[in-house]
């Protein structure tokens, strides 16, 4: 485990470039996740931290107390052995044994007690941090809260998005203005890629081990991911009703749900498109990534273009490998994020919810990989070909319920969307969903055939 987390030299630079403790570095991760969770619920009634029962979402006011039970067993039960804050914490908020349709009908705490359990966990996870420097072991399982009330953060902006609330009152940063289409191809040589983490990083989860060596065949993938306009296109050629464009089960899966466009659009007046954020409708942005896609979409959009999605491998060489020196193979190096090792920034990546929505494709090229892909982290998840397996020799981690449970019934996407937080990212994480959800950040990119 200790080689997994790294030095607090190496967390500190992971996340920041500052040379503090992992102690200061973890209070101040702690409590930063904390304030976002609260900023995401805040002006919500009674009714809609409840909202309605549905298979994609959790009643958001279990979903908060999830989130401090969930600290609250790793943090501080399962790596300090300390007795638990609340006797009915386990049978209210354990995801794995609490099953999601019966999570309306628990007999929650109110909002008020619900945030004040959330702030005793974090205030004797911050004590236990601050009386001394946290073993490689405690180290460990508060970087797996930190990055688990990341990862709940992001559901919670698209369940408001799912449930047509008002967006979210976050810290406001100007967006890059303009930057348009991206249009064409980058080549990627083909050889060796070792795909998946190594050791050295300060966190990763277990569907991320190891890196293992595959080999790549030489291949073209777009330099951006595939705009609204683009996918307009596909719409108005009758894309939806075309059988020969969709796998069995995606056809089966669009007439189940009467699909015609993508869930969030509608047919402006007078023409043209308008999408919904959040609980208003604007003009359909025409560089912007399409967003809000299930991956059945995304393929059978290929299929109308003539194009495919890449493998996970593929997406992964193009955003973190680097070409050898006659630009005929792959070098050994790979980047820790599409531009190289250090940390992500806003001119190179939209992330963190700073601008809570999309931008253009064509935007921040600070942040393209060593071959020329833009926007490989941050502003919408992408959806591969390939399914979420594990990985050569995998062990589960602690976390028996994170990756395993899901093997064989998803499929992967890469590279974070722009409610991601930059801490949770690099370029060989893996997010995993079913096929047929379109209620999260996803678009796409492809490859030639």
């Amino acid at each position: 485990m200790a080689s997994v987390l790294g030095s607090p030299k190496s967390l500190a630079h992971h996340g920041s470039g500052q040379n503090d403790g992992a102690a200061a570095r973890l209070i101040a991760w702690h409590r930063d996740a904390r304030a976002r969770t609260l900023a995401l619920v805040a002006g919500l009634s009674d009714a809609q931290l409840m909202g309605p029962r549905l298979p994609i979402v959790n009643p958001l006011r279990w979903e908060v107390g999830h989130v401090g039970w969930f600290q609250e067993y790793w943090a501080l039960r399962h790596a300090r052995d300390e007795a638990p804050l609340r006797a009915d914490g386990d049978r209210l908020y354990d995801s794995a044994r609490v099953a999601h349709d019966t999570r309306w009908d628990l007999p929650l705490p109110s909002m008020a007690e619900t945030l004040g359990y959330l702030d005793a966990v974090l205030a004797r996870a911050v004590e236990r941090l601050a009386a001394r420097e946290p073993s490689p072991a405690e180290r460990y399982f508060h970087l797996l809260t930190v990055s688990h009330e990341d990862m709940h953060d992001e559901a919670f902006t698209y369940t408001r998005q799912t449930l047509a609330y008002p967006p979210p009152r976050l810290p406001a940063v100007a967006p890059p203005s303009g930057g348009g289409a991206l249009a064409g191809d980058v080549r990627i040589p083909g050889g060796t890629f070792r795909l998946g983490a190594s050791p050295d990083l300060p966190f990763i989860f277990d569907n991320e081990k190891w890196a293992h060596p595959v080999e790549l065949e030489p291949f073209a993938i777009a330099r951006a991911a595939v705009t609204n306009a683009a996918f307009a296109a596909f719409v108005e050629d009758g894309g939806y009703r075309r059988r020969e464009l969709w796998s069995d089960a995606g056809w089966a899966w669009r007439c189940t749900v009467d699909a015609e466009h993508p869930v969030y659009w509608r047919r402006a007046a007078g023409g043209g498109w308008e999408r919904r954020h959040f609980d208003r409708w604007l003009p359909l942005e025409p560089h912007h990534s399409v967003l809000f896609v299930s991956w059945y979409e995304a393929d059978a959009y290929c299929r109308w273009a003539a194009r495919r999605l890449p493998t996970e491998a593929e997406w992964e060489a193009a955003a973190a490998a680097e070409p050898t020196p006659d630009g005929r193979g792959l070098s050994t190096r790979k980047r820790l994020y599409p531009w190289g090792d250090e940390p992500p920034t806003q001119e190179r990546a939209n992330l963190d919810g700073h601008a809570l929505g999309c931008v253009d494709v064509g935007a921040l090229p600070a942040g393209d990989s060593a071959f020329g892909c833009r926007q490989m982290l941050g502003n919408v998840w992408e959806w591969t070909a390939t399914d979420f397996l594990p990985y050569p020799g995998f062990v589960l981690d602690p976390y028996q319920e994170y990756s395993e449970p899901w093997f064989g019934t998803h499929k992967v996407l890469r590279g974070g969307c722009w409610a991601t937080r930059a801490r949770l990212l690099r370029n060989t994480w893996r997010n995993f969903y079913t096929p047929d959800r379109r209620d999260v950040f996803a678009g796409f990119r492809t490859c030639a055939r």
